[in-house]
């Protein structure tokens, strides 16, 4: 685990090159991103596999520059599996253009057509142990994104790495 510099990174392919590059083999790389308590993120990487990606909060992440990066994938991949016909591709930007409408406080709201709370793979560390119902519950309202991040790494067996890098 190091500490990286995300400055030059403008897409998802762009933070999975720089995730590939720090490693030897095709091993697993986990990347951790938090922006000032206010989200996390988990992007995982598996040789050249397609990244995985865990957004604690959608709505505060797509207020971000590199938080957009991730948001936006996860929603045109989210758009990808469940628009299966035109006319469900209608329906669903008609819901879209409601919601909206609707006060981005609101329960189950969005931000932008970026949903309001977790978004994203919650299943991506549970081959290295970490279930995804502990994950979901370290992103619900109050929870405190550097906190969850280092309870996270000390699950995962780096949480002193993580330390070092902060």
């Amino acid at each position: 685990m190091s500490e990286t510099e995300l400055d030059n990174v403008e897409t998802l392919a762009d933070l999975a090159d720089l995730a590939r590059e720090a490693t030897q083999d095709d091993d697993s790389v986990l990347v951790f991103i938090e922006q000032e308590d206010a989200w996390f993120a988990i992007v995982r990487v598996d040789g050249e596999e397609d990244p995985r990606i865990f957004v604690s909060d959608g709505a505060a992440a797509a207020r971000s520059s590199y938080g957009s990066v991730l948001t936006d994938e996860l929603v045109d991949q989210a758009g990808e599996s469940e628009f299966g016909d035109l006319d469900n591709l209608v329906a669903e930007l008609e819901e879209e253009a409601e919601a909206e409408e609707q006060d981005d406080d609101e329960e189950g709201g969005t931000h932008g057509g970026v949903p309001v709370g977790p978004l994203g793979d919650a299943h991506l560390l549970t081959e290295f142990g970490f279930a995804a119902d502990a994950l979901l519950s370290l992103s619900g309202e109050g929870a405190v994104p550097g906190d969850a991040l280092e309870e996270i790494a000390e699950a995962l067996g780096c949480g002193e790495v993580l330390e070092a890098v902060r």
